[in-house]
């Protein structure tokens, strides 16, 4: 903590809206221009810890297939680098699958990093939102598994995922913090050039639903978001059909 003070000292021209560049999100990352969150630069993805939300604001993390491997377990631990007012706790989720419905949704996949020897980070509950088991596992793991399907040796692809907050939702049965449930999520995919495909997908997804279906343009994905997006990003026909989706209007 010393070391940043010191550093806001000797720079305070910083601006919170400052661009910073990761190997998670080569052409920038999501803006930090939401007041009070934590930003954690984890070996496999980046996040933005809401205090408020309790919940990640995005995560974002690159897609290379020399991390790919075999399923893991699920060894649910809370990020050492939260406070314990920063984060929800493994208890939280008590009771939650059966009351509402709904599973641990990992926004950064397990699946897509089991070969790398950081795989348990992905388990952190920062990386974790409440998300509805028909979209959790319905159209938002196509999306995932048509991602991984869409990389390969020396092409990957980059990701960034959200957490909207369109709708009230009910609370965690259990939960003892003060919380906001996400309603929507969004997924970017994109390459290092910029070219991009843009996805939002409801709580209420239906399990069986295209999620070529979600998608939409970066235009409109900016319009909700509520912080900036990398400039970089624009609509791109060829990251659609490498993740399979028709360019042709619906």
């Amino acid at each position: 903590m010393k070391a940043w003070i010191v550093l806001i000292l000797l720079f305070p021209t910083l601006s919170i809206a400052s661009e910073f560049r990761t190997p998670n999100c080569p052409i920038g990352c999501p803006s930090l221009e939401i007041e009070g969150n934590v930003v954690i630069f984890e070996r496999l993805y980046a996040l933005s810890q809401n205090k408020k939300t309790q919940f990640a604001d995005w995560v974002a993390y690159e897609v290379d297939v020399l991390n790919f491997g075999t399923t893991t377990n699920r060894t649910w631990k809370n990020n050492p680098l939260l406070d314990d007012n920063e984060r929800l706790e493994k208890g939280d989720y008590s009771n939650a699958s059966d009351t509402l419905d709904i599973d641990r949704g990992h926004q950064a996949p397990l699946a897509s990093f089991v070969g790398s020897r950081y795989w348990p980070t992905l388990n952190y509950l920062s990386n974790i939102t409440p998300q509805s088991k028909s979209l959790n596992q319905g159209a938002w793991k196509n999306l995932e598994e048509a991602v991984r399907d869409a990389v390969s040796f020396r092409d990957n692809l980059y990701v960034i995922t959200g957490t909207l907050y369109l709708e009230e939702m009910d609370d965690l049965p259990k939960a003892d913090e003060t919380h906001s449930i996400p309603s929507d999520y969004y997924k970017i995919v994109y390459d290092e050039k910029g070219h991009s495909a843009a996805f939002v997908m409801s709580q209420n997804t239906p399990r069986d639903k295209d999620y070529c279906k979600t998608k939409k343009a970066m235009s409109q994905l900016r319009a909700i978001v509520p912080y900036s997006l990398p400039n970089e990003l624009g609509d791109s026909n060829e990251i659609l059909e490498r993740l399979g989706c028709s360019t042709t209007p619906m």
